[in-house]
């Protein structure tokens, strides 16, 4: 193939918007390509086992080391209970729909897998569930309030 054949072929393929071209004919390869390769982007979701509640039952000091300070400052435990965290940044919603009453109340005894609330995070809603059988001592945020990782959701004392 000669250079004339060549500049026509290009021509052609641009013309008609091809981006690959390849053509083999005795004892010749060509081999045109347009453009850059495509660039791929790919995205991680929330893997399921970082959707499920943190529960952490550490004296005040090392509480202050594992969750933001605000966190701390919202929700220091007292001796002989638990802390249930955020395992996600989100938006907290304490009942299934608007008009439903919220899933726990202070007081409520709740079984281990029952679920206290709801983080909402990308348009998916993520339960989070007790993972132990305990008594809700303290609910540290409010219905439809953002959280962010660590933040702590309950209060509770395990039974």
């Amino acid at each position: 193939m000669d250079i004339k054949d060549l500049k026509n072929l290009i021509k052609i393929i641009t013309e008609n918007d091809i981006t690959e071209f390849e053509m083999e004919t005795a004892g010749e390869k060509v081999r045109i390509q347009r453009g850059r390769a495509p660039e791929v982007v790919s995205y991680a979701l929330p893997q399921a086992q970082l959707m499920q509640p943190q529960v952490v039952a550490p004296p005040v000091h090392a509480a202050e080391l594992q969750q933001p300070a605000h966190a701390a400052s919202q929700a220091e435990p007292d001796q002989g209970t638990l802390t249930i965290t955020s395992p996600i940044v989100g938006t907290l919603y304490r009942s299934p729909a608007p008009d439903a009453p919220p899933y726990v109340e202070i007081g409520q005894v709740v079984e281990k897998g029952q679920v206290l609330c709801i983080v909402e995070a990308m348009k998916l809603m993520n339960e989070i569930e007790a993972e132990v059988r305990c008594k809700i001592v303290r609910v540290c945020k409010e219905n439809a309030q953002p959280v962010e990782y660590g933040d702590a959701l309950f209060v509770v004392e395990p039974l």
